[in-house]
């Protein structure tokens, strides 16, 4: 018992942790794929702020991401410009009536699990969600 119990904790320990860092990537996805069919419509009734478009856009993803969108330092990349902070947010970052934007989050989990540390760069697991989507004309 002494010799196996340590090793099979770890094993159930990675399985879990395993089974976290695909939910998280499942649950991003789906969030920033809800930020999207909430931007492509440009109805700015549906904004929470009048005229902060891309915060509604924003907190819309941060709504559907469970948590997990601040819990993964997560960084929004519209057409490969990067926009780290919220201080650079601008209303046209998710582009004009009739433009294709491809909407990325660039998110890292912090691995926990001292066995599977060792299996990622500095610990974390890095991964991209993205949605491509074509903005529909704006009401």
């Amino acid at each position: 018992m002494a010799i196996i119990a340590p090793v099979f904790l770890l094993i159930l320990l990675a399985l879990i942790e395993f089974s976290m860092m695909f939910f998280a990537t499942l649950t991003m996805q789906y969030a920033v794929r809800e930020g999207a069919r909430f931007a492509v419509t440009g109805q700015s009734s549906l904004d929470a702020t009048p005229g902060q478009r891309s915060a509604a856009i924003v907190q819309n993803m941060k709504n559907n991401s469970l948590g997990f969108y601040d819990k993964l330092g997560t960084v929004i990349s519209i057409n490969g410009t990067s926009y780290a902070t919220s201080s650079s947010y601008t209303n046209g970052m998710f582009g004009k009536a009739g433009d294709t934007v491809v909407l990325q989050l660039d998110c890292d989990w912090v691995v926990a699990t001292p066995m599977l540390a060792v299996f990622f760069t500095n610990g974390k697991y890095h991964f991209k969600v993205a949605a491509t989507m074509r903005n529909e004309a704006f009401l």
